[in-house]
């Protein structure tokens, strides 16, 4: 699909400074439905043509974008807990 923008000339080096504007656009239309949930991980690869999961996880972090969610979080700490319940119990007395 191919997609064209006008934008005034004035306005380009405000929106992408230092960064072809239409990459620019194409990035924040992959972060925003990535963000969304609107596509996964590896489309946006795709949709930007990164080569790898590593080159996506530095592209996310470097646009304040993480995987990181509230029941990734709950899950984690339920880990925790469990080996901290488990340690108590394999401690000698």
């Amino acid at each position: 699909m191919h997609i064209s923008l006008d934008i005034p000339d004035e306005l380009g080096p405000s929106l992408a400074p230092g960064q072809d504007p239409a990459r620019a656009a194409l990035e924040a239309l992959g972060l925003e439905a990535y963000r969304l949930r609107r596509i996964s991980g590896y489309q946006l690869r795709m949709l930007l043509g990164l080569p790898s999961r590593w080159d996506l996880n530095d592209f996310l972090k470097e646009h304040q974008v993480y995987d990181y969610t509230i029941e990734d979080f709950e899950k984690d700490l339920s880990t925790i807990q469990e080996f901290r319940e488990k340690q108590k119990v394999d401690r000698p007395a």
